[in-house]
């Protein structure tokens, strides 16, 4: 039913009003509180002016981007999963987290004492701004500039300079930052949207907390000595990138250690740098001798120990020693509270603003917001009774009252539930009992608002304390395991703000404390104040009894837990073990987790089990002691009988039914199964550890187990973080000469009787020889420096114009559903909310509603009477004052749905079974004879003929570029005109249908892109519908709109990597005598999951077809491609675009060819690649010619024979033997990948350049910047040609009042496209001054030849223009062989040559998969990939190492889930559920390859690209796939019959890794038969 308007007005009415705005006067007069709150940014104070705008229901990010105008922090993901709005909160403090703290300073438990300043990073997008009272902010933008303030000055006079102040020198001239300078320097920012993000959190990770010093020393003092390597390890956590796979910038922020040189081992075995050994010439030792080969190759190779040990001369040379104190110079003197004696910054005075401040800071504080916000009310209270009587009053009033601390858990319920909190708490760090932690002899008391970075850090210091200390042992006993999961809880900056208060009565039944505490016999004590003049009254409650329910636990309204009473653990024959497992070990949610504690009891001739704590969380709708299975252990001897049969007795207890939420039912069970387990082996080893202390005494037998047995002991929880780092080799840098030298010859150069390439590579040398190179060089991002100071503007950090409106749009909330009515006037009757617009406003507007970008299948915003076909399906747009109140209003709006019959498509099989296809683009591509017929032989020419048969199945993945898509529509001339501006992969789309839809002629549209925070594929198509949304907002209103998608939004209705599924047929022949294996034929149908709209959906599944023969020639050949429609939101493109799923389906069936042959995979393939003069089944033959060198066979057996491979592979078989639970794996892998829009007329670019009086250079290109670098090279190109530095040419933005009719940045050929347009404006333009440059001296400088031609009117600007060759692109499917067609040339090849080249790879991985969790480690990784010669080894590298990161991610942990038949527990179906970091898991940074090794090939020059450069962004993709194979290789090896074939599908999660395994302890959890169960996905 629709609500009338006065029921939506009430209801409205009653939500924005603030009753307690009334009761103001009553706590200011009568309790002493003040109203205003007192913030420091950037080490000034800020106005009260803008302090007094802070809402309680404010974020500081909001109010740092919309109040402050400070747009350097980031809105990534508002659920503090992706660290792009991290930024530093300083405080005085008297908790600190100090390691070098005296007790005496502390006054026992933590508080009192003097204090110190302390840092904390934080996420600024959960984190209230009114928590930031009495704090010093530092954003990105205070740490360094490009565009110093501080010229000039000396360092005494600039404090807050990048150097750190007060060192008395002169000011030095990098004003950049030592993290933000490294960053740069070792090319640690690609797009640049998470690196303000990364590196406000290093420069939390590397901020001392200082020490007040007494009278007569100069400055606030850091304790600690400098930053250290292992801390960066431990606490780099919280932030994510997409673009660069990590390793740069683990370099840039070690290379700022103190300790870097021991932690990397920079020297050789003899201890000196083998370039620096006096004996360099005669020494023999493997360092020095490949150093050398290297060397005398011509290969530059640069370690991540090279790079420290250089950057540190760099840190010397540019920065003060001191320069991690600048977080302690620029916090503000007024926030440290005046002693005798204290000196603050050099000043030992207090002046009134001072003490006015520290006064008002001693008072509590409320804030009621009265606005149109609904901001609700705030209260800081500053003793523990002001705090309970607030409860006691509120507590049972409307709306209630809520405590928030971190606000890490209130945030999240207020964004993404909708939650409605009018009334919040957040309690002073002045009430000592909630955020004190000590020890007392019998227990471990933890305040319940002290974060857990704090609790982290006690725990160490109590793991850590004097051996002298009676208690020591029972200290480190309890708090290790509190200690070890802490480690791996949420991020830093989330365990920066949390408290363990916070986690327990918020009672998550996925907690990893929570269990932790129940296990370890903790006691909360609660307190409450029954009257206003009564004492404080405490309840004690065990932890294990306080969970009553789903997130309901046994507190009354008003009571409030104090604190922690956690027993101490005994010093002997005790032991408590913490367990988790989750989608990724850092920052991640529980899968199941767990705590567990043990006591033992020697009997006469065994150890009795005497007492036992097993609880979980997980496993049940609450955290949950397993109470009989405690029983049927508890008393029992201490065997692994005993355990074996509680296993049973814990499988029959919690087994769970199949649609249990959450899913994942069998391996939750098998989780609890296999901690219980672990803790058996960890039990055992501590037992023995015990008894061998105290040898005097006699003690029955230990409990023995086999060898292989003990390598389940301990998981990642307690193991060290791992240490990245890598190898990058690349040729010497030089110009090669490529497609220039005969594409844009001129008739002259045409008719000169010195060949065109010959006049090309002498103009290269010599350019070489002058120094004036800027091609082959690794020059930095242009825009790295912007990037790591927050000055690089994205869409979203656009300044507000004036009337700037924000938009959100209005999204169905089912499909399968027709939409019978819509009523927007609950949202406009909304404060604050301007208009909303449908369907019937485009209507009205003349404008044409269908888009699509190869059929018109969408709609802008979806009609009455249209069938939804997928759940968030855009309805339309409100639009209002403020984008809080925009997405209120469109949260409002009332739609009316007719369900349709039957359930919706959601999945490939539930398309296959209601025959859902886009029929119209189904293709074949076939080769040879009958594929069916050549299978069904038992022998071909004498030879065996083997076949095999199967199915495997490859997941979706979500692009989650950093930077949500945001749009800024401003019409002008009355609305005639349209400025779009937009993170969008595709101008002219964004151009053309913003024009359609608004009937505004295209000429009057102007879309313009700077540069965007990645895109991936993901901004091609599927960025224009909200760039036309908001274009609609701003003509029908005739005002600026914003519309940023939240990012729970756009991955809910942006689509992604499309899914697949092969079928297949495959045989190959066995020569008996050799052992040879030739494959034979090939039979294969390969399906993709389209979404509801066709989108790129054919061309994506085109392109698969012609990688699913990946590197191997197959004799018969027959591939049939159909793409499925469905109800999931419109899949698009994703970086390598159906590519990596073909070549993934053409893996997995060699892996099962090469099982079922009985031969190593290493083998089949290497005897299976294609050779040159080879052919595609498509038609294209190898060889340099056709298609240039084809070097994946040379680049496998180097590396191959470079690695020993066999050798690797022997030592993990060997290590397999020895350990049972802990599994190695080896995967090699090759690719190729095709170069070239597979539509003949998008392979085409223009640009524009101008070459200005002064000499410098312009450049404007169709091409976009999305973090791959383009801009960079296509300045380097430009440079080169006018033989200027490359800080004398610049790309501005990408804008189609430029460039016009462009194609979307994609399929990797931008560099290839724009490149060569740009040199051919440039060679228009030099070609037009040469007659000028001739009639000067020479050595003239550019400047003075363009000054000169200017003023004889020569034309100093030029369109150039690039498109492949005909007979080098384009592909027509159902095209026949033409009559006559030579027999000579390749079958098929008279449809096309679909690619222009290919670019090449190879990738070994190694593994480590731990067999009880399904937990794996990627130990190391070597890449080699030919991109012929690169034009920037540096960004090549960067996008090898990034693209093989994000597709290591997508077949492993990026797994995709929707609402279908295998997750009935989600609603409504078709929706998809992992909508955010929270449930979508991208690489982190120790996620990486531990060893992570990459090299680009020497001599491999490309004839068909600029420069004799190759496409790099997509084709290393592949690549990461070879840790999916080491992955299968590790399973293979738990199974105990490598040899054996088994479908592992796509991606290889820690659900699919462990249940592959088919171990006693899985399989007895399974339903069915073991070995062919599969986990559910989404497909």
């Amino acid at each position: 039913m629709v609500a009338s308007k006065a029921q939506a007005k009430k209801a409205v009415t009653l939500a924005y009003e603030n009753e307690d705005v009334e009761k103001i006067n009553v706590f200011v007069n009568q309790k002493g509180y003040r109203t205003t709150p007192i913030i420091y940014l950037n080490g000034e104070a800020i106005p009260t002016s803008l302090t007094s705008q802070a809402r309680p229901n404010q974020t500081l990010l909001n109010f740092l981007r919309t109040v402050c105008g400070l747009t350097g922090t980031k809105l990534g993901c508002g659920e503090g999963g992706c660290g792009a709005c991290t930024v530093l909160i300083s405080k005085y403090s008297k908790y600190s987290k100090d390691a070098g703290i005296d007790e005496s300073e502390c006054n026992g438990g933590g508080g009192g004492g003097n204090g110190r300043i302390v840092h904390m990073t934080v996420n600024a997008c959960l984190f209230p701004v009114l928590a930031a009272d009495g704090c010093h902010v530092t954003t990105v933008e205070g740490v360094g500039s490009w565009r110093s303030k501080y010229e000039g000055l000396t360092c005494e006079g600039a404090e807050t300079a990048a150097c750190g102040g007060g060192c008395g020198e002169e000011k030095k001239e990098d004003y950049l930052h030592p993290v933000q300078r490294a960053m740069v320097d070792i090319h640690g920012s690609q797009c640049g949207f998470c690196t303000p993000g990364i590196i406000m959190a290093l420069y939390g990770l590397f901020a001392p907390e200082g020490k007040l010093l007494e009278s007569g020393q100069s400055r606030v003092e850091g304790v600690g000595g400098g930053p250290k390597v292992s801390h960066l390890e431990e606490h780099l956590d919280g932030n994510l990138c997409r673009c660069t796979g990590y390793r740069p910038i683990w370099d840039a922020a070690k290379s700022l250690c103190v300790d870097a040189f021991d932690e990397e081992g920079v020297r050789g075995p003899c201890g000196t740098p083998c370039r620096e050994c006096p004996e360099r010439d005669t020494c023999e030792m493997d360092c020095n001798v490949k150093d050398k080969t290297n060397v005398n190759a011509g290969i530059c190779c640069s370690s991540s120990s090279d790079k420290i040990r250089d950057y540190q001369k760099v840190l010397q040379s540019k920065h003060s020693e001191t320069w991690w104190n600048q977080p302690n110079d620029m916090f503000p003197k007024e926030l440290i509270p005046h002693r005798k004696n204290n000196v603050v910054n050099g000043d030992s005075g207090i002046d009134s603003i001072h003490a006015q401040t520290q006064e008002q800071l001693k008072k509590p504080l409320m804030i009621a917001d009265s606005s149109i916000h609904c901001g609700g009310t705030w209260f800081q209270p500053v003793c523990l009774e002001e705090l309970l009587d607030l409860f006691r009053e509120f507590a049972n009033d409307s709306g209630g009252i809520k405590m928030v601390v971190g606000n890490t858990e209130v945030g999240i319920e207020t964004k993404f539930k909708h939650a409605v909190y009018p009334r919040m708490i957040h309690p002073s760090e002045s009430i000592h009992s909630l955020y004190d932690i000590f020890s007392t002899e019998s227990n471990f008391h933890i305040g319940a608002c002290s974060s857990l970075s704090m609790l982290q850090h006690k725990c160490h210091e109590f793991m850590t304390s004097s051996s002298s200390d009676p208690l020591s042992s029972q200290k480190t006993r309890t708090a290790k395991p509190m200690h070890d999961m802490l480690r791996w809880f949420a991020s830093t900056q989330i365990r920066n703000v949390a408290c363990l208060g916070g986690n327990l009565a918020t009672a998550s039944p996925i907690s990893d404390m929570n269990p932790l505490m129940a296990a370890m016999g903790a006691i909360l004590v609660l307190a409450s104040r029954p009257s206003a003049d009564g004492a404080i009254k405490r309840r004690h409650i065990p932890v294990s009894d306080f969970f009553v329910g789903y997130r309901k636990v046994e507190k009354l309204e008003h009571e409030v837990i104090e604190r922690v009473d956690v027993p101490l653990v005994k010093p002997q024959f005790e032991y408590v073990a913490p367990f988790k497992q989750a989608r990724r070990r850092e920052d991640d949610i529980s899968i199941v987790t767990s705590g567990m504690r043990m006591t033992v009891t020697p009997a006469e001739e065994n150890w009795v089990i005497s007492d036992i704590s097993i609880a979980f969380g997980g496993m049940a709708p609450k955290t949950v002691l397993a109470r009989s299975t405690m029983a049927s252990i508890c008393g029992k001897p201490f065997t692994a009988d005993t355990f074996m049969h509680a296993r049973t007795e814990l499988q029959n207890e919690f087994r769970m039914p199949d649609d249990v939420p959450g899913g994942q039912a069998e391996y939750r069970l098998t989780l609890a199964c296999s901690f219980l387990h672990k803790f058996f082996l960890h039990c055992l080893a501590k037992l023995q550890k015990d008894v061998g202390s105290n040898k005097k005494k006699r003690y029955p037998p230990i409990p023995t187990i086999d060898d292989d047995e003990c390598s389940g002991a301990d998981g990642f929880v307690s193991k060290q973080k791992p240490c990245i780092s890598g190898e990058q080799k690349f040729p010497a840098p030089k110009v090669a000469v490529g497609l220039e030298a005969t594409h844009l010859a001129d008739d002259e150069s045409k008719s000169s009787e010195i060949p065109l390439a010959a006049k090309a590579v002498a103009e290269a040398k010599n350019s070489e020889k002058n120094d004036s190179t800027a091609v082959g060089k690794p020059a930095t991002h242009a825009s790295g420096p912007l990037h790591c100071t927050g000055e690089a503007i994205y869409a979203d950090d656009i300044p507000a114009p004036a009337n700037l409106l924000h938009g959100s749009l209005i999204l169905a909330t089912k499909c399968n559903a027709t939409m019978r009515k819509i009523d927007v006037s609950p949202a406009l009757n909304i404060a604050g909310v301007v208009a909303a617009f449908t369907h019937e406003d485009i209507e009205k507007l003349g404008g044409d509603n269908r888009m699509g970008p190869i059929l018109l299948d969408e709609f802008a915003f979806l009609p009455k009477g249209e069938v939804v076909e997928f759940v968030g399906q855009p309805i339309g747009i409100v639009i209002g004052e403020s984008q809080e109140i925009a997405e209120t209003g469109a949260r409002s709006v009332l739609v009316e749905y007719v369900e349709k019959e039957g359930k919706a498509v959601v999945s490939i099989e539930d398309a296959i079974e209601a025959g859902s296809f886009w029929t119209d683009f189904r293709h074949e591509i076939k080769r040879g004879g009958d594929s069916k017929v050549a299978l069904n032989q038992s022998q071909v020419d004498g030879k065996k003929l083997v076949v095999v048969e199967g199915s495997f199945r490859c997941g979706g993945q979500e692009h989650f570029y950093l930077e949500p898509n945001s749009t800024l529509a401003i019409p002008s001339e009355s609305g005639t005109n349209l400025t779009i501006y937009a993170s969008t992969q595709a101008p002219t789309k964004t151009q053309d249908f913003c024009a359609r839809v608004t009937n505004t002629p295209a000429a009057k549209v102007v879309v313009r892109m700077k540069r965007m925070g990645g895109g991936f594929g993901g901004k091609e198509t599927r960025s224009v519908f909200s760039s036309v949304a908001a274009a609609v907002a701003a003509k029908l209103s005739n005002r600026p709109v914003r519309l940023t998608l939240n990012r729970d939004t756009d991955m809910s209705i942006t689509g992604g990597r499309h899914a697949f599924l092969g079928i297949y047929k495959a045989g190959a022949l066995v020569d008996q005598m050799s052992g040879s294996v030739k494959l034979h034929a090939l039979d294969v149908q390969i399906y993709n999951n389209g979404g509801c709209k066709f989108d790129l959906t054919g061309p994506v599944l085109d392109r698969a077809l012609f990688h699913i023969d990946n590197c191997y020639y197959w004799p018969h050949f027959h591939a049939v491609g159909t793409p499925c429609k469905t109800s999931q939101p419109p899949h698009t493109a994703f970086r390598g675009f159906g590519g990596p799923q073909g070549m993934a389906i053409a893996e997995h069936i060699i892996d099962h060819v090469a099982a079922e042959c009985r031969i190593s995979g290493d083998r089949l393939r290497r005897e299976n690649l294609y050779c040159t003069n080879d052919c595609t089944p498509f038609g294209m033959r190898f060889g340099s010619q056709y298609t240039g060198a084809w070097n994946v066979p040379l680049m496998w057996d180097r590396l191959y024979n470079e690695l020993d491979i066999p050798k690797r592979r022997a030592a993990a078989s060997e290590f397999n033997k020895k350990n049972k639970w802990v599994k190695r794996g080896v995967g090699f892998i090759p690719t190729k990948f095709g170069i070239a829009f597979t539509a003949k007329y998008m392979n085409q670019g223009g640009a524009l350049v101008h070459l200005y009086t002064d000499g410098t250079v312009l450049v404007s290109h169709g091409g976009t910047e999305m973090g791959q670098g383009l801009h960079t090279k296509v300045c380097q190109v430009a440079a080169q040609a006018f033989g200027i530095p490359l800080e004398d040419v610049y790309v501005n933005d990408s804008s189609t009042d430029k460039v016009a009719n462009t194609i979307p940045t994609a399929a990797s050929m931008s560099c290839d496209l724009y490149g060569m347009a740009t040199l051919d404006a440039c060679r228009q333009i030099l070609k037009r001054i040469q007659p000028i440059k001739d009639s000067m001296p020479p050595g003239t400088q550019l400047r003075d030849i363009a000054k000169k031609a200017f003023f004889e009117r020569v034309d100093l600007s030029a369109h150039g223009f690039f498109s492949v060759d005909n007979d080098r692109c384009g592909y027509d499917w159902s095209k026949e062989a033409p009559e006559g067609y030579p027999r000579d040339l390749p079958e098929n090849s008279w449809k096309g040559h679909p690619f222009n080249y290919f670019t090449q790879g190879v990738a070994f991985a190694e593994v480590e998969v731990d067999v009880l969790t399904g937990d794996h480690k990627t130990s190391r990784v070597d890449v080699l990939v030919d991109v012929g010669s690169s034009i920037n080894p540096a960004i090549d590298i960067g996008q090898i190492e990034g693209a093989f990161v994000q597709g290591m991610g997508w077949c492993t942990i990026e797994e995709v889930v929707y609402a279908d038949d295998d997750h009935v527990w989600i609603r409504p179906r078709a929706k998809v559920f992992t909508t955010g970091p929270g449930t979508y898991k991208i690489p982190a940074f120790n996620d990486v390859p531990e060893t992570f090794n990459v090299a680009i090939l020497e001599n491999a020059e490309n004839p068909f690209a600029v420069h004799s450069s190759k496409a790099v962004g997509e084709p290393p993709f592949f690549l990461g796939c070879s840790v999916f194979h080491a992955i299968k290789d590790a399973v293979a090896a738990a199974r105990g019959d490598s040899n054996k074939y088994f479908e592992l599908r796509m991606p290889a999660t820690s659900e699919r890794i462990r249940m592959a395994c088919c171990d006693d302890i899985a399989s007895s959890c399974m339903s069915g038969e073991p070995t062919s169960f599969q986990p559910k996905g989404s497909f």
